[in-house]
């Protein structure tokens, strides 16, 4: 592992610009220009003096917040880089042009109170306009990252950021509750580079090839910081491009050797998908270094698939990573090893009970590792005692990379960055302990993720995880989209009832008398395989099942969408 000496990010910045300033640092292939994916790159050099040129233009103090409202370019990169440079917080967002996130960027910003906002002279009157809605909105500084001269400047020197100092707020996706800033210090994000570096055997002569939102946790960290952290260079693309062609992200890992990359479960799906015959013979997926697969539930048959796909191009199963993290970590707390991914068969109703037991028959889940440089326990959320490998408990967190709470949250902060343990401990650190809101279990010395305590159906005493009963839903009929179903429990006379949301590809044309065959097609397949009884289905088109930013599924949001009615049927049958 070779990490710049420096222990802050504008001092890794400076390291890398001073000892090897020619060399490529950042290429953005730009396929809205270009079908092909215009280059265009900046040398460590280069990227220091546009920072350089941006953190001057600046009015800000220490501790001033400032919002990166940019499109996916390298002028993002310029940006969040520049805010950090100028003394002040950063703030990664994205430009009031991303469809169906407007509320969520009003109340981030509006959260966070932002002295000043960076972003690209073609959105500046989107973003100006956007500003003016919101209260005291006009008093904010708009500073361009291609045009920073533009800028209201700065008289005072911005001081040298200490590791101990905030670098950015990490906003979560916000799939259980409003989203949160996450507070991220120097030390906390260089501290998870090295241990995801460690644990994945990141070779710094490799290149990163992203198309996640820079805005993500993982995408910040994977196409940005561990970049700029281990000198490598970095290649993204715009998440629009990636949807319009998913070869377009295999292309750009087969154009660079040892190349690493990282994405949700349902762009492997994507791209076994979609990616026709005659474009996957070209792709040369045997210089893919690996491939991290994490933020949302890992699905085997996924896998299989994808593995299956591209195994004649030169893609083989050990170079897919499975893997576990969240914002509050910075990203990256468990990865799996340079094997094919291990999954495993458990038996449904134990699991349920809250015990880990192998069966011929049941949930297959892919385990996700072991920590590297933190410690990982799984707990009886209940009680606060440390559980036995084997036993199903809410997984907590501690160590380095640890965000230090939440954004002016003091009590949200206390509850999810200051657990402790109680009981019985061993070697394992009394607190204070990150509360994920995740249950797993260890098993067999790897860690399996089962679900979210909030999102876990208890029905008839009986607990049932959200994503096992969907994958059964979506196996009904071939035009249900998979990732694309939602199971949640909502109130009923005596007890939880759970319900079913799907969207379905060829709404339109269905007949009332295929509805009801689908939807009893899909209550007996669930009751068959789980034992549970559906208050309701609701087919849907596709786009109804709400997301969040990053593209889960946001099963609290789709629960409040049926109970008001918006999916046009009646709560109570």
């Amino acid at each position: 592992m070779s990490l710049a000496p420096g222990n802050t990010l504008p001092a890794c910045l400076r390291h890398w610009a001073d000892t090897d300033g020619d060399r490529p640092a950042l290429t953005f292939a730009d396929f809205s220009a270009d079908r092909a994916g215009r280059r265009k790159t900046l040398s460590w050099k280069q990227l220091q003096e546009r920072v350089d040129a941006v953190a001057a233009a600046l009015p800000v103090r220490p501790g001033d917040r400032v919002a990166v409202l940019c499109p996916q370019s390298a002028d993002y990169v310029v940006a969040f880089l520049g805010a950090i440079t100028a003394g002040a917080i950063a703030v990664p967002l994205f430009d009031p042009g991303l469809p169906g996130h407007a509320g969520r960027l009003a109340a981030v910003l509006t959260d966070c109170s932002p002295t000043a906002v960076i972003t690209t002279a073609a959105a500046e009157d989107a973003v100006r306009e956007f500003l003016a809605g919101l209260p005291g909105g006009e008093r904010v500084a708009v500073v361009t990252a291609d045009k920073p001269t533009a800028g209201p400047g700065r008289a005072w020197p911005a001081p040298a950021p200490a590791p101990d100092d905030v670098a950015y707020l990490q906003y979560t996706s916000g799939s259980t509750r409003s989203p949160a800033g996450v507070v991220l210090t120097h030390a906390n994000v260089l501290a998870n580079v090295g241990q995801a570096v460690r644990g994945l055997g990141i070779d710094p002569s490799g290149t990163t090839v992203s198309w996640l939102p820079l805005f993500h946790d993982m995408g910040l960290v994977l196409g940005l910081i561990t970049p700029l952290a281990m000198g490598m260079r970095s290649v993204l693309m715009d998440p629009l491009a990636f949807i319009e062609r998913p070869v377009r992200w295999l292309e750009l890992l087969g154009d660079h050797n040892a190349s690493w990359s990282a994405a949700p479960n349902f762009a492997f799906h994507y791209a076994a998908s979609r990616v026709r015959e005659e474009d996957r013979a070209k792709l040369r997926l045997d210089r893919v270094a690996a491939i991290v697969n994490g933020a949302e539930p890992i699905n085997p048959g996924v896998l299989d698939r994808f593995h299956d796909t591209f195994a004649e191009v030169g893609y083989t199963p050990d170079k897919t990573r499975p893997a576990y993290g969240l914002a509050e970590a910075t990203v990256f707390v468990t990865t799996g090893p340079g094997v094919p991914p291990r999954v495993t068969t458990f038996d449904r109703a134990a699991l349920g009970a809250g015990t880990a037991r192998q069966a011929e028959n049941g949930l297959r889940l892919v385990a996700c590792g072991v920590p590297v440089g933190q410690h990982v326990a799984l707990v009886d959320p209940e009680t606060g005692v440390a559980l036995e490998d084997g036993a199903v408990g809410e997984i907590w967190v501690h160590g380095p990379n640890v965000g230090t709470g939440y954004w002016q949250k003091p009590l949200e902060s206390t509850e999810t960055f200051g657990a402790r343990l109680t009981g019985d401990h061993g070697e394992l650190p009394t607190g204070p302990w990150l509360r994920t809101g995740d249950l797993g279990v260890r098993y067999d010395g790897e860690v399996y993720i089962a679900g979210r305590i909030k999102d876990l159906l208890i029905v008839d005493g009986r607990n049932h995880y959200p994503q096992d009963v969907e994958a059964t839903a979506a196996s009904a009929d071939r035009d249900i989209r998979p990732g694309s179903v939602a199971a949640f429990a909502v109130e009923g006379t005596d007890t939880e009832s759970a319900v079913v949301v799907a969207e379905h590809r060829g709404h339109g044309t269905l007949t009332a008398e295929d509805e009801r065959a689908l939807e009893a097609s899909i209550r007996r397949l669930v009751s068959d395989a789980h034992g549970l009884a559906l208050r309701d289905v609701v087919l849907v088109p596709a786009g109804l099942v709400p997301r969040t930013s990053s593209g889960k599924i946001a099963r609290s949001a789709c629960r409040d969408r049926y109970l008001a009615g918006d999916y046009g049927k009646a709560l109570v049958r």
